[in-house]
């Protein structure tokens, strides 16, 4: 079941565009933008999957995403989880959902295969 986003909230588009700065600001590697909108039964419109070096480096991206988005659209993540391993902290903001791994567990979760039917999006850093 797909979340909703609140009202007056930014469109995803957007709130992907926000999401990826924020992570650029902390020089995260390997940016993928994930559209999901064409996939039947996706749980978001867009996933933005980054990786980090260092448990301080996965932790200054996602606190840069979560500044970001709130500076520009006054808007919190729905839910996150993973800040205290600091091996995957995922940030829902419902419509999009930014995953920001440790390199080998992005490479052992292999989200880019699981959701395979999406459009896929390499951002140059």
């Amino acid at each position: 079941m797909k979340k909703t986003k609140p009202e007056g909230s930014l469109s995803a588009d957007k709130l992907c565009d926000l999401v990826v700065k924020g992570m650029e600001e902390k020089k995260a590697h390997d940016i993928v933008v994930m559209d999901l909108r064409k996939v039947k039964h996706a749980v978001a419109d867009f996933f933005v999957l980054c990786s980090g070096n260092s448990d301080s480096q996965i932790d200054a991206i996602a606190d840069s995403i979560e500044d970001e988005v709130y500076k520009v659209a006054n808007e919190r993540p729905w839910h996150k989880e993973g800040k205290a391993n600091k091996e995957w902290i995922l940030i829902d903001f419902a419509n999009v959902v930014a995953h920001v791994f440790k390199k080998d567990k992005r490479e052992f979760f292999a989200l880019e295969e699981l959701w395979g039917d999406a459009k896929f999006t390499n951002v140059a850093n």
